[in-house]
C-alpha cells in the first residue's frame, strides 16, 4: 500500500507550478489536498466579505478539478493545528505538506503543526511556491533585511538563479475517497441579502482557469503597461493582484509570462518591478511583523490622527465631494477592486485630507477588496501615511482635484462611477463645486443635494496634514 500525504492549501489554490503537491505526488504515493477554515475565536485577519466570495469560487473550481483527476477536496472548520493532525491520524498520512506562508500567524501555525506531528510520528515539510524569493535569503550586506525597495530589487535581480522558476501541471495521484468532508455552501461564505457581491461576477472569473487566462491576456498587451497603468479609465493594468493573492496563478508563472525575447518591453520589466514591490512587501512582514498593527517608523504612533467615524462613513460610501475618489470608492464595492493609482489618492486623502489613522482605511480595504493580501495592504497604506518602510514623506499630500485632471483628463472614470456629475464639462468635472451656477444648473446638478460639496477644501486639507505634521514633530 503506497504512502498517502496530506497537502494542506491555503493561498496556493491551484494544481500547476506547485512544488508542494509535486514532492507529496513524487514516487507514486497517494494525495489528499486539504483546505482548513479557520475558524478559532478572535482569530485576526480571516479573510473579509470580498475575499470570502473569491475563496468560494476558486474552491468550488479547484474542487472540480480534481475531481476530474479522481480525488477529492477535503474541507474541515476549525483549528488548522489540531484539525490536521486529526485528519492525518485519521488517514494514517505519512506525512503534511504546505507552502509557507509569510504571515505571522501562519507561520505560528505551521511551526505548531510542525511540533505536534512530530510527537505523534508524522512527518512535515513546507515549500516554496508563495514567492519568487525566500525572504530568508535576500539579505543586505550587512546581513540585515532591506527597509529600502530600489536596493532589495537590485538585489533580488542580481541573484536571479535564486528567483523559483515555474513547472508545469502537477500529476497527482489524488486519493478517490476522504473522511467526511464540509461543504462549501455549509461555510456560507457567499454573501445572502443583501447580495453585494452581486455584481462581482461580470468583472471576475476566480480560480485557476479564470487566472490563467488573465495572465495569458496581460502578457499579450503588457507592452502598454509602463505608462497606461497610471490611467484608470484605460485597460492596462493586469488585474492579476487577487490571483495572485489566492494562488490561482503563481508569481513565478506570471514573472516567466513577460520575460523573453518577445516579452522584453518597458511594460513587461514595469511589471515585473511590481512584482518586486509584491516580494518587498512580503519581505517587510516577514521581518517585521508587527507591520499591519505598530507603524515602521515608531515616532508615527505619537501622530494626531481624528477619531472620526462619520467622515470615515463617508469616505467608504464614495461621498467625499472629491470625485476622483469618490469614483474609487464606488469602483471598490461594486467589483471589489480599485485601480491602484486611485487606490493611492483615496488613501492620501483618508489619512492627510481627513487626518483619519491608516488602519481605518486598512481594515475598510481588507474587508472590501478581492485581492486583499495582508502583506501588500498593510505595507501599502503605511507607505501612503509616511509610517512605513520606504515610504513617501507625509508631508507629500496628492491633490485629488490635480490627479484627477492629470490620469483622468476626459473624466470617462469618473463619469461611470460618479453619474450625477456626468453632464458637466470637463473643466469643472472633477472639481463641481468650482463650476458657476449656470453651468450647474445645465448640468441638473445641485451641490449638496445631487453630490456633495467636498469635506474640506484641497488646500484646506493640505495645510490640515502639514500642521498635523509640525505638532508630531513637537511630540517627539
Amino acid at each position: 500500500m503506497s504512502q498517502t500525504i496530506l497537502v494542506w492549501l491555503r493561498h496556493d489554490l491551484r494544481l500547476s507550478d506547485h512544488p508542494a503537491l509535486t514532492a507529496a505526488a513524487g514516487g507514486g504515493r497517494t494525495v489528499i489536498p486539504c483546505f482548513i477554515r479557520n475558524t478559532q475565536s478572535g482569530r485576526k485577519w480571516l479573510p473579509g466579505g470580498a475575499s470570502r466570495w473569491w475563496l468560494h469560487h476558486s474552491l468550488d473550481q479547484l474542487g472540480a478539478d480534481i475531481r476530474k483527476a479522481g480525488g477529492q477536496l477535503l474541507l474541515r472548520s476549525g483549528d488548522p493545528v489540531v484539525v490536521l493532525t486529526e485528519i492525518a491520524m485519521e488517514t494514517g498520512a505519512s506525512a503534511v505538506y504546505w507552502t509557507r506562508a509569510v504571515e505571522p500567524l501562519d507561520r505560528q501555525d505551521e511551526k505548531a503543526l510542525q511540533s505536534r506531528l512530530e510527537k505523534a510520528g508524522i512527518g512535515s515539510e513546507g515549500f516554496d511556491g508563495h514567492l519568487l524569493f525566500d525572504p530568508r535569503d535576500i539579505r543586505s550586506q550587512s546581513g540585515t533585511p532591506f527597509k529600502v525597495f530600489t536596493p532589495f530589487w537590485k538585489n533580488c535581480l542580481a541573484h536571479s538563479k535564486k528567483m523559483r522558476a515555474p513547472t508545469g501541471k502537477v500529476s497527482a495521484r489524488f486519493a478517490a475517497s476522504v473522511p467526511d468532508s464540509e461543504t462549501l455552501t455549509q461555510w456560507g461564505l457567499l454573501p445572502t441579502k443583501p447580495d453585494w457581491a452581486g455584481g462581482f461576477s461580470k468583472h471576475w472569473q476566480p480560480g485557476e482557469r479564470g487566472g490563467q487566462a488573465a495572465l495569458m491576456a496581460f502578457a499579450k498587451r503588457s507592452s502598454g503597461y509602463d505608462e497606461g497603468r497610471n490611467f484608470p479609465a484605460q485597460d492596462d493594468t493586469s488585474r492579476l493582484s487577487p490571483y495572485l493573492h489566492f494562488g490561482n496563478v503563481s508569481v513565478a508563472q506570471a514573472f516567466a509570462a513577460t520575460t523573453g525575447k518577445t516579452r522584453s518591453s518597458a511594460g513587461a520589466v514595469s511589471f515585473q518591478r511590481e512584482l518586486g514591490w509584491r516580494e518587498f512587501s512580503a519581505h517587510l512582514l516577514f521581518h517585521f511583523p508587527r507591520l499591519p498593527d505598530k507603524a515602521f517608523r515608531p515616532e508615527f504612533e505619537k501622530f494626531p490622527w481624528r477619531k472620526d467615524s462619520k467622515t470615515l462613513r463617508i469616505w467608504q460610501r464614495g461621498q467625499t465631494g472629491f470625485p476622483i475618489v469618490d469614483a474609487g470608492m464606488r469602483q471598490l464595492w461594486h467589483t471589489g477592486w480599485m485601480h491602484n493609482r486611485v487606490r493611492m489618492v483615496a488613501a492620501s486623502v483618508l489619512v492627510k485630507h481627513f487626518l483619519i489613522h491608516w488602519k481605518e482605511g486598512q481594515d475598510w480595504f481588507w474587508d472590501t477588496l478581492v485581492d486583499a493580501d495582508l502583506a501588500n495592504n498593510s505595507a501599502g497604506w503605511q507607505w501612503v501615511a509616511g509610517c512605513g518602510a520606504d515610504a513617501a514623506p507625509y508631508f507629500r499630500v496628492f491633490n485629488p482635484v490635480l490627479q484627477g485632471q492629470k490620469f483622468d483628463a476626459k473624466a470617462v472614470y469618473v463619469r461611470r462611477w460618479v453619474p450625477e456629475i456626468a453632464a458637466l464639462p470637463d473643466k469643472y468635472v472633477h472639481a463641481p463645486w468650482t463650476a458657476p451656477d449656470d453651468i450647474l444648473a445645465k448640468a441638473g446638478l445641485r451641490l449638496g443635494v445631487d453630490y456633495p460639496h467636498p469635506v474640506v477644501a484641497p488646500e484646506v486639507g493640505r495645510q490640515r496634514a502639514l500642521d498635523a505634521l509640525a505638532e508630531l514633530k513637537t511630540r517627539l
